[in-house]
Order: structure tokens, then sequence, then C-alpha cells
């Protein structure tokens, strides 16, 4: 096993104290937006075995039977198979989605034949893989997650008493579902000059007076100063939004639209870059591939409670490219056994943790904000008094298309 080095993303959105706060060191005053544990290429963890730092998809790719197990080489080739996340948000991310695997096989193949460079900023596919996620929060967690119903969308939008958007009004109200939302956000996506700056002013008017609709339009007003004159807050309009208390989750499968807001959490994802984005970034945005993938479907926004499992909390989602789940350690008790056969990341977000190797007897210590990697090979002891999330691969194949955009509790 080995404590992991890992790097922190300086994304712009990202707060500047939140992360410094869980691992008790000092702010750098340049945002700390993500820190990430694994072997994505583009930024992996460093071990030391004895001969300096070395990066783990290296490590993992000098010998993936012993590093990841049979069963996980044999289902996804010789790569660690998720990434492991802390999240910090002090401002909206992008309105996003991600593709199922078949579309993410198709969109990285054409690219490729087209000559885009992988490191292309204009490129939309850099791989040929899904990429399911969850957001675990660590304080509240605030977001954007799936459609809302057609009645829900028109009545929100009625609020605001904009004449302009009086014809999508009747389109939400006397067509179908997916044919609504399809072409009331696709129409978004690309508003006539002047629908943009008028939506964004009754917004912020009515986010200033007491109504049914107040908290969503304090959200959206907040939308709007942060990513001013984007038309993405005319679609983000359309989904619903999701407040997370500490310890619920979010899982957003193929195709689900989502911005997160704010927050600290741990997210866990297929180890992908596939990000199809439509508004609220300055990165790049390719909406009529979006369009493509999005699913047009008003299913209900839910959040994830974990199940116990003989002292283990566990997260259940439909993919197994990751698993998660959570540990309240206790001093009293006796050290759990986390036996060998898949690769394992064990993050520390509350106290402190031991864990033991069973083999040698060797213990690793590790606090808040700190993580390290098992190995397959390697099965081990965890102990100490505090909170700890153990990410691994699942147990089953899965289809990646969940029943809904998220897990649980029916979301605001």
């Amino acid at each position: 096993m080995d404590l992991l080095s890992n790097t922190v993303q300086p994304y712009a959105w990202g707060s500047r104290t939140a992360i410094p706060r869980l691992m008790g060191t000092p702010p750098t005053g340049e945002p700390q937006a993500e820190l990430w544990m694994g072997a994505h290429p583009a930024a992996p963890s460093r071990v030391d075995r004895g001969h300096g730092p070395l990066p783990l998809d290296r490590v993992i790719g000098s010998d993936p039977a012993t590093e990841l197990g049979t069963p996980t080489l044999r289902r996804f080739g010789p790569r660690l198979p998720f990434l492991l996340k802390l999240l910090a948000a002090d401002a909206p991310l992008s309105l996003q989605v991600h593709p199922d695997s078949a579309r993410a096989e198709a969109g990285f193949a054409l690219e490729n034949a087209l000559g885009v460079p992988l490191d292309a900023p204009h490129r939309t596919y850099r791989d040929p893989h899904h990429k399911p996620e969850m957001i675990v929060a660590l304080t509240p967690f605030h977001g954007l997650c799936g459609f809302r119903s057609v009645r829900q969308c028109a009545d929100l939008l009625d609020a605001l008493a904009v004449p302009a958007l009086r014809p999508h009004l009747e389109v939400l109200r006397t067509r179908s579902e997916e044919t609504a939302l399809a072409e009331v956000f696709t129409a978004f996506l690309s508003p006539p000059e002047g629908l943009l700056g008028t939506v964004t002013e009754a917004v912020t008017t009515a986010a200033a007076h007491l109504g049914p609709h107040q908290k969503d339009f304090l959200c959206y007003a907040e939308v709007a100063r942060a990513h001013p004159g984007d038309p993405g807050l005319l679609a983000a309009l359309m989904l619903r939004r999701v407040e997370l208390r500490p310890g619920e989750a979010l899982f957003l499968g193929a195709g689900v639209p989502h911005a997160y807001l704010s927050g600290l959490g741990v997210e866990i994802m297929a180890n992908s870059d596939n990000v199809l984005r439509c508004g609220l970034t300055s990165k790049h945005v390719d909406a009529a591939e979006l369009v493509r993938v999005i699913r047009f479907s008003a299913l209900p926004g839910r959040v994830l409670a974990p199940r116990e499992q003989a002292g283990e909390e566990v997260y259940p989602i439909p993919v197994d490219d990751f698993r998660l789940s959570r540990f309240r350690l206790r001093r009293v008790e006796r050290p759990r056994p986390l036996p060998a056969g898949v690769p394992r990341i064990v993050l520390c977000v509350e106290g402190a943790a031991r864990v033991t190797s069973m083999a040698t007897g060797d213990t690793l210590r590790i606090g808040p904000g700190q993580s390290l990697y098992v190995p397959a090979a390697e099965a081990v002891y965890l102990a100490g008094e505090g909170v700890v999330f153990r990410a691994t691969v699942g147990t089953e194949a899965a289809d990646d298309s969940p029943p809904g955009p998220c897990e649980g509790d029916e979301a605001t």
C-alpha cells in the first residue's frame, strides 16, 4: 500500500478555503477546486516505493495483474477504472452531460478519423469511455440535476412575466414531454437578440421578492452573476434545483444534464475525460453534440442515502466502474478487514485512520484530506477514529443507464 501525493486543480470556480480547511493547511490564495486521487493520465497521483515518486498510472501499467487483480483487468483492461476527488465549488460549474459507452466509442473514433489531436481545446471525445459520476456531500451541497417536469418548467418561466417566453410556454403546455423539453431547451441554447438580457433582469427582480419560486430565482440569479451574458442561464432554468445534506449523494448517469453550484464533496467517476458542455463555462462548448446525447426526460431528481452493510455504508449505484462506501471508525472497535482482490483508494475526511497490511504488519496513518492506494494483491485492516471513504470497483457488470437522474428521495 502507498501514501498518495495528489494534484490540486486550481479551476476558477473552486473555493479558496474549503479543501485547505479540511486538510488543516494554510490557503494559498488561489482557487483549490479539486484534489485528484487515482491514475488519470492528466494528473495521476504519485507513489514512492523506494525509488522516488512515480505516477500511479505507470506503476499500474508495469504490473496490472498484481495492482488491479484479474477480474478488474479482464473487465476494464490495464487501467484503474475510477477517479476519486475532493471537489470544492464556490461558483457554478459548466452545464454539462456525459455520454454512454456507445456514443463515447463512436465519437472518439470519429474525431480520431478526422485527425483532431487528443489535446486539442476543441476536442469533444478524449477517450472511448462513458463517464458516470457521483458526488457525496461533506457540507451542504447545491446543484442542478435533471429536467423539471414540463408543467414545472412552464410555471417557473411564466412567473418571470417575459412576453418573449410565451411561445415556449405554449410548447411546454401542449406538446409531449420529450418533444417540448427538446424544442425549448434547444431554442434556449441559441436565443434571439435581447432575450437573455431580458430574462436575466427578470430573474434578478424575481429573486428579490417573496413567492413560490423565490428559492429557485435566488439560485438562478447567482448563476447569472457568476456567468454574465451566458445563454446557459436559459437552459439552466429548465433543470431541477437539488440540495444535499452531508452524507447524501447524487448519482449522474449518461445523458443527464447537471451543474454543480456550491459546496464540498467527495466525487467519484469513471476514469474518463468525456464532458459535453453547453454553457456556464469558458471551456469548449459543443451544444449540437450535447443535444444528441442528452436525455429529454423529466425523471424525478433524487438523492442517495448510503445503505448499511456490516458496518460499511455503501452508496448503491447501477454501474460497476466504481463503488464508494463510508466507514465511521471508532477507537474501541476491532480493526475492519478489507480483503484483497480489487484495487482500493482510502480517503480520510475526518479524524484519523490506520491501515495495516495483513501480510507484513506495516501500518500507514492518514488524516483529513490524505489518501492511500491499496493494490489488489494486498489485504489490509482499517482502524482509527474518524470518517473514511473507500473507493474501488463494483463487483457486477451493470447497465450504465440509471432508472433516473439520481436515486433516493425526490429533490426540490
